[in-house]
């Protein structure tokens, strides 16, 4: 982190998505957001919206019909639309998520056959690493899949799959050469219509209820053989790559949810009135405020600093990326437990926003890497 080479400036361009995305969320999402967290559906209303507006996605380059906008941009989009529902940000983060294998690995063929698809927002992709036993320990996953003939036959089972009941796509690891640990290890693209291949039923979760979350069941699950990501053996090299890029978007979405939560923590403060005073004008109260501002704001430009990193490369974009997720997402849990504080009793109510937040940022501690990992990632490169 210590050489200023890319470091990021944000744009007007940038500044106009803010402010569409913004928009866009307090109208068409954030009115549903309680009531998708209340009744753990799905938010089709966010997803119309985004789609509409081009944002679903808009990181696929434009070759694919996509947008083509960078990772700041990508990131922007992300932590507005998570400022009010964090299950909606979950929409174009595992679009990217689920695809970025395909765009860093896949042959120009498989790339022309998913990218446009999910361009056009006529379907999504989700990514499949996790496994129940397997999840910190990836490499040690169990879901096998052997070469016949013109097929790639996949058996196993992946866990935690976010947006799994609602993706079309799937980026999915296996093991092809048990010998050989991690390096065999492939990547496939599977379609949710594939024989033997199946969805499980909804996780029942803490928060991001609006996100589907469930397993994936392959029995004898039978793809054409390019269907495989780059070659054989080179699959858990670009997850871990995958994860460089995606995880600034993680740290977006805790940036955003944080953020929710501070502006509903000082609209509330200002307008409650205890001992004579609105709460907003005692010292305790101000400086819980202050802290929780100077936190989001950090985080925030390490995020932009880590999706920055990931345009121009570096050989520290794995520390930096590793850093605003593990960093975003405490100050998320941080700030968004002080705000159900700053609200009192109602805070602790599901009348107020605060509560949910508090829930949803919880996650953003522990996918796409728990910030133990995080912190294991991060040492590594210091000390290597």
């Amino acid at each position: 982190m210590g050489n200023n080479a890319g470091l990021y400036a944000l744009t007007e361009e940038h500044d106009a998505v803010r402010e569409a995305v913004r928009e866009i969320a307090e109208r068409e999402i954030a009115p549903y957001a309680a009531e998708v967290d209340a009744d753990s559906r799905y938010p089709v209303e966010a997803q119309k919206a985004l789609t509409a507006a081009g944002f679903h996605a808009t990181h696929i380059p434009e070759s694919y019909g996509g947008e083509g906008a960078d990772a700041i941009a990508t990131c922007i989009v992300i932590e507005e639309v998570a400022r009010v529902d964090v299950s909606a940000s979950l929409i174009p983060a595992v679009n990217k998520l689920g695809s970025v294998p395909v765009i860093l690995s896949a042959s120009e063929d498989l790339k022309q056959r998913v990218l446009p698809s999910i361009a056009a927002g006529d379907a999504m992709i989700s990514y499949g690493l996790s496994e129940r036993e397997a999840g910190s320990d990836a490499a040690s996953m169990r879901t096998r899949a052997r070469r016949e003939g013109d097929s790639w036959v996949l058996n196993g089972t992946k866990a935690w799959i976010t947006n799994a009941s609602v993706s079309e796509w799937f980026t999915v690891m296996a093991v092809t050469d048990p010998e050989k640990g991690a390096n065999g290890i492939s990547a496939f693209v599977v379609h949710r219509d594939d024989p033997g291949f199946a969805v499980g039923p909804k996780e029942k979760k803490m928060g991001i209820k609006g996100s589907p979350t469930c397993e994936l069941y392959f029995t004898d699950c039978t793809i054409p053989a390019d269907r495989v990501v780059g070659e054989p053996g080179t699959g858990f090299k670009t997850a871990l790559r995958t994860l460089d890029f995606t995880r600034p978007t993680i740290g977006a979405q805790a940036v955003g949810v944080a953020q929710g939560a501070l502006d509903a923590a000082i609209a509330y403060t200002k307008d409650r009135r205890q001992f004579g005073s609105a709460v907003s004008d005692f010292q305790g109260v101000q400086f819980m405020l202050a802290d929780m501002a100077m936190k989001i704001e950090a985080a925030r430009h390490l995020v932009y600093v880590a999706a920055a990193r990931g345009e121009t490369g570096g050989p520290d974009l794995t520390m930096v990326s590793a850093s605003a997720k593990a960093f975003a997402s405490d100050v998320a849990m941080q700030v968004t437990t002080d705000a159900v504080q700053l609200f009192g009793g109602a805070g602790y109510t599901q009348d107020f926003p605060v509560e949910r937040m508090m829930r949803d940022a919880k996650i953003t501690q522990i996918y796409e890497g728990t910030n133990q990992v995080q912190r294991m990632v991060i040492a590594r490169s210091l000390l290597k």
